[in-house]
């Protein structure tokens, strides 16, 4: 009786933490276009990740390795933590001022397509098949449709904005692509904290220049919850969910959570945010991931580890 019950149990927590990764990338969206209204996007992305990076380092203290083994991996670290947390997310938080929540959520699920080309020319292992150019063919017009009616409809910043979110993306992919290039003999969630620490300076000089001292920010409680929000839950939670699930999940059925997190925060965007999305959005939302579905769909067995990287979303 025992032998059946614990898998039951392992069953059910791995269904529970995807099930709790998907809602809370599906929801991070939100909050951050709720806590915009009080904080500018600069400090708050700064902020935020200074936060997650002492959650993680006050879990892995004792724990595992802190430090990287070799020189040339600070650089790595240096270089793709400025990309994925310093471009990325300060494009992304920008953009979300002219950019609806659920809208940002599907230009970001770019990053796999963005992935999926460097990833032909840095990792030999992973060569462009049909079925991928397919996919990034009809996840590019979804784009464009996107970000045409965006200018039509919300003005230039609004398209600006749109662009901007799929610029960081495509940095983002490049720092996956990189990391998955040259392995790191670290854990995980001092890996995502080394990346935070090298891309937050930047964002902290950055925004102390254009924003002011921080102290003197419009610290409304709702500014305040949404950035422990997305510091805690939506940055060191998540991540550790991740790592958790990479060994226990199919990288297929992990995959998933690129198609599943843009409809969940436009869900919570008109929910909870009264978002609208006229059918233009949702016809270009549409596209963007079927392109992504055409690229996960036929990926052999043999490559799906390699694949991880690149394909996860970031939240």
């Amino acid at each position: 009786m025992r032998s059946y019950a614990m898998p039951e149990r392992r069953k059910f927590a791995v269904i529970a933490a995807f099930v709790a990764l998907c809602v809370i990338w599906s929801s991070t969206w939100l909050a951050i276009k709720v806590g915009l209204r009080d904080l500018p996007p600069i400090s708050f992305v700064a902020i935020r990740f200074v936060i997650a990076v002492v959650v993680l380092l006050a879990i892995s203290v004792g724990r595992v390795r802190l430090l990287p083994a070799r020189r040339e991996d600070f650089k790595l670290l240096a270089y793709t933590g400025v990309l994925m947390f310093a471009v990325n997310y300060a494009l992304l938080f920008w953009a979300e001022l002219y950019v609806s929540s659920g809208l940002s959520a599907v230009l970001q699920a770019t990053i796999p397509i963005f992935g999926m080309v460097f990833a032909h020319f840095l990792l030999p292992s992973e060569p462009l098949r049909w079925q991928r150019v397919v996919g990034a063919v009809l996840a590019i017009g979804g784009v464009a449709v996107i970000c045409s009616r965006l200018l039509d409809f919300g003005g230039l910043l609004a398209f600006w904005g749109g662009v901007a979110i799929v610029f960081g993306a495509a940095g983002a992919a490049f720092s996956n692509v990189l990391l998955k290039k040259r392995a790191l003999q670290l854990a995980p969630a001092m890996i995502a904290a080394w990346q935070m620490i090298f891309g937050v300076i930047p964002l902290l000089v950055t925004g102390f220049i254009v924003d002011g001292n921080p102290l003197h920010l419009h610290w409304t409680k709702t500014a305040v919850f949404c950035l422990f929000y997305l510091a805690v839950p939506g940055s060191a939670l998540a991540f550790l969910l991740l790592y958790w699930l990479l060994p226990r999940m199919s990288v297929t059925n992990l995959q998933t959570i690129s198609l599943i997190t843009p409809p969940g925060a436009v869900a919570f965007g008109w929910l909870l945010g009264g978002e609208t999305f006229p059918l233009w959005s949702l016809a270009g939302g549409v596209l963007v991931l079927a392109g992504v579905w055409m690229i996960f769909r036929r990926v052999q067995p043999a490559e799906l580890h390699d694949e991880c990287e690149t394909a996860v979303p970031q939240g």
